[in-house]
């Protein structure tokens, strides 16, 4: 589903992403941890085509994000760390016009926009304009918003940051319900113990640099996920 070749990303004299491979398989939920700073945010803005990336290469169901942006955009659904949303736009409009983007069918995006909506709470809310919401409430349209085309690959910056406990739930359900239909999740986060309870595969960057990934097991063994990502990170 996702394949980064090589992926290096240079700020002046500073390699900001290194020389970074890995792939992503449908039905697998693969988080991505490291310090601020380490080159998360830059490895998944390169892999949505926020950002022009210097050396590798990013396919996205075998489609070149730099040869086929708008077909590898098609595909995927991003979450920022801090969504931007319209702000003049009410909730109902900004989902709506998402949707138009994706080519969602009237009746398709009504279901989705009823059921998650509904399941975050927020259906009495969507009528306001986005402006008058508050951070959690703007994640939280920002999810559905994502879910609203169904996409085959869900890129997620810190997606838990600003969430209640409840909304967190939903989330993990949501997030794990997509991939057993055959969708991927690539994403970031800094809370070890969402990571080593929900994901499939783990990998950690530091530097820029790849220091380790692959399934749970292999990553920590016997150990917990923060016991090796510290040990990782004094080496």
């Amino acid at each position: 589903m996702l394949t980064i070749k090589n992926l290096t990303k240079i700020y002046g004299e500073k390699k900001a992403v290194d020389d970074l491979s890995l792939h992503i398989a449908p039905g697998e939920i693969y988080g991505f941890i490291g310090h601020n700073g380490a080159g998360k945010t830059t490895t998944l803005k390169s892999v949505v085509g926020i950002l022009q990336f210097d050396e590798g290469e990013i396919l996205i169901d075998g489609k070149s994000v730099k040869e086929q942006p708008i077909a590898c955009k098609q595909e995927i659904a991003y979450i920022p760390d801090n969504p931007d949303l319209y702000e003049f736009m009410t909730g109902i409009k900004y989902l709506n016009f998402i949707a138009d983007i994706f080519g969602v069918s009237p009746a398709d995006r009504q279901e989705r926009i009823h059921k998650y909506a509904d399941l975050f709470e927020l259906t009495q809310d969507l009528a306001q304009p986005i402006a008058a919401y508050s951070h959690g409430m703007k994640q939280k349209l920002a999810i559905i918003a994502a879910w609203i085309h169904q996409p085959k690959l869900i890129i997620m910056d810190e997606p838990f940051v600003g969430l209640d406990p409840k909304a967190s739930h939903l989330l993990k359900q949501m997030m794990r319900e997509t991939c057993d239909e055959g969708s991927a999740i690539f994403f970031s986060t800094h809370v070890l113990e969402v990571a080593e309870k929900l994901c499939d595969k783990v990998a950690i960057i530091k530097g820029g640099r790849l220091i380790r990934s692959g399934t749970m097991e292999e990553v920590k063994g016997d150990d917990s996920l923060e016991e090796v990502f510290l040990e990782l990170e004094a080496e």
